[in-house]
């Protein structure tokens, strides 16, 4: 099979044409060595659905807080968040913390 017997195969005669070989070279430049190429345009769209995956995440987080400041609009229950996250009192009172013994780690005992 010598270079005359491929030069006369079909295949060879379609690939081997000039405009066939540039329009080759030019999707293998575009899809891999471009600044604009379609790994980044990949590597782009999986941050996007990571973005949007924060969005959902955050929404979710924001009505949340929404409905803690419904409940803390009244002063009762402001006050009870002020007792039970920042263990604040009235001046006439005292306040007991009771702990369990599988609640304290075992450096805070000695």
């Amino acid at each position: 099979m010598g270079l005359k017997s491929l030069k006369n195969k079909k295949w060879f005669k379609i690939i081997s044409n000039k405009y066939v070989l540039i329009i080759l070279i030019f999707m293998i430049w575009m899809f891999w060595f471009d600044g604009n190429s379609w790994l980044i345009h990949q590597e782009l769209n999986d941050d996007v659905d990571k973005l949007k995956g924060n969005i959902e995440y955050f929404e979710g987080e924001i009505q949340k807080d929404q409905s803690q400041i419904e409940k803390l609009k009244d002063s009762a229950g402001i006050e009870r968040f002020a007792r039970e996250e920042y263990l604040m009192k009235k001046t006439d009172e005292e306040i007991y913390i009771i702990e369990y013994e599988d609640s304290i780690s075992k450096n805070d005992k000695k």
